[in-house]
């Protein structure tokens, strides 16, 4: 077929707009952007966005903001959603998508980077995963409130057990505060689990119990509702950093939770990606940590040489704290420790209270070597858990962890309602025995 050359010229410019068309569409493709998800906060999100891009000139990064409930299911989705890095506080979600395959290796120079701080694990052990940043759990304090009560700072979680404490600490419920589960375990593996719930029992009767909104701990303790607030760090530096009057306090056992970064299987741009990743967890992104807006702790430890005055080195802390914490552990149980929670503390906070103080007055009362026996009983009862660690273990399947609403932690009820009658029992037990000891005692 013969052209003429109109035909011809419009020929040429129909392939050449089509050739455009190509390049453009190239150029709008993954190779100029990074699909980042995380449910980071603004703050936190804008800086290292700003930086990453201007280290990485026609590298855009682009946030899909979904919170850790919905980040798995939609992770799920066909080709992943198209996200090339997960990066985000969400400890059980990556050890989850790790299991299912959902990571490629990033192969990154780990140089400078451990894997632990001292004995407590913060990265995949396969390497599928890394840790980005950690927050420290510990002690929010008031110390104009601890001096108007004449109360001693505490150091340790045991110094919180004391009758004076009352109403003076401000403690989250694990089951409903996202920080507060792993803050269980650490105390449950640095004490061993009968001590560490005799301890969480303890605590847990002097202590306001707050359901929800973990930032709340901070204002509560600032405007002194209480002495005390158990919590983790940043949203304590956090305020601390904008003038709260508070101070924060790392007890001898404490742990971290970390938060991860790691790359998508089916990313669509992995160069795009290793670059993120790499930036997060370089000297320029982990400094970007230290801002007083974000107030993390950097899993470089170099960068503490230049970190601001007064912050909190837990490399250096670590050396001091022969504490080794079984990560993969506490994660297969957070759904029965929070079920055990409730049921040894938070439905039964004003019994265990009225049980707690009835027996320090035994303890209090007893003047006779057969009085302090008694009394010690009391206590054993009181303290002691309706399941044993190895018995937890074999259990924790059956119990859900979840913090959405569609979704209830206490799957098992029929359990859950053994342990309680358990406890009810003790506890009536506990008092039976405390006022025996009162009577007799008040009888001399």
């Amino acid at each position: 077929m013969l052209r003429t050359p109109f035909s011809l010229g419009k020929l040429f410019a129909t392939a050449l707009f089509s050739f455009v068309s190509v390049i453009a569409l190239a150029a709008d493709k993954p190779a100029g952007k990074v699909v980042v998800m995380t449910s980071y906060p603004e703050e936190v999100v804008s800086r290292f966005e700003a930086a990453f891009e201007k280290a990485h000139p026609g590298t855009r990064v682009e946030i899909l903001w979904r919170r850790s409930g919905d980040a798995l299911s939609y992770l799920r989705k066909p080709n992943q959603g198209n996200v090339d890095v997960y990066w985000t506080p969400a400890q059980r979600n990556f050890q989850i998508l790790a299991q299912e395959g959902a990571f490629r290796r990033p192969d990154l120079d780990m140089t400078g980077l451990p894997a632990k701080v001292g004995g407590f694990p913060i990265s995949d052990p396969a390497g599928f995963y890394l840790a980005s940043e950690i927050a420290g759990y510990g002690l929010a304090i008031n110390p104009q409130r601890l001096q108007d009560k004449k109360l001693v700072q505490p150091r340790q979680w045991t110094d919180l057990t004391g009758p004076e404490w009352q109403d003076e600490i401000v403690f989250p419920v694990p089951g409903k505060v996202g920080f507060a589960p792993i803050l269980i375990d650490i105390i449950l593996q640095g004490y061993g689990w009968d001590k560490g719930w005799a301890l969480l029992q303890a605590i847990g009767s002097n202590a306001k119990l707050l359901g929800q909104g973990g930032a709340n701990i901070s204002d509560d303790v600032r405007n002194g509702q209480a002495s005390v607030g158990v919590s983790i760090d940043f949203f304590i530096k956090s305020a601390i950093a904008n003038g709260a009057p508070l101070q924060f306090i790392y007890p001898g056992i404490t742990g971290y939770s970390p938060a991860h970064v790691g790359i998508m299987k089916g990313a669509p741009n992995p160069e795009a990606a290793r670059a993120f990743a790499t930036f997060v967890l370089s000297d320029e992104g982990q400094k970007i940590l230290f801002h007083h807006d974000i107030r993390k702790l950097p899993v470089r430890p170099a960068v503490y040489a230049n970190k601001p005055a007064g912050y909190y080195d837990p490399f250096e802390a670590a050396k001091a704290m022969p504490f080794v914490f079984d990560t993969t552990h506490a994660l297969a149980r957070q759904g029965l420790n929070n079920t055990l929670y409730d049921v040894l503390i938070s439905n039964e906070h004003a019994r265990l209270r009225q049980t707690n103080d009835k027996v320090m007055q035994a303890e209090r009362a007893a003047n006779t070597a057969a009085l302090k026996a008694k009394a010690a009983q009391a206590r054993n009862l009181l303290d002691a858990v309706p399941v044993s660690e190895a018995e937890a273990d074999k259990l924790a399947p059956q119990f859900v962890f979840a913090f959405d609403e569609t979704t209830d932690t206490h799957r098992n009820d029929a359990i859950t309602a053994q342990w309680t009658a358990r406890i009810r029992q003790n506890r009536d037990r506990a008092e039976q025995l405390a006022q025996e000891v009162l009577n007799t005692a008040g009888t001399k």
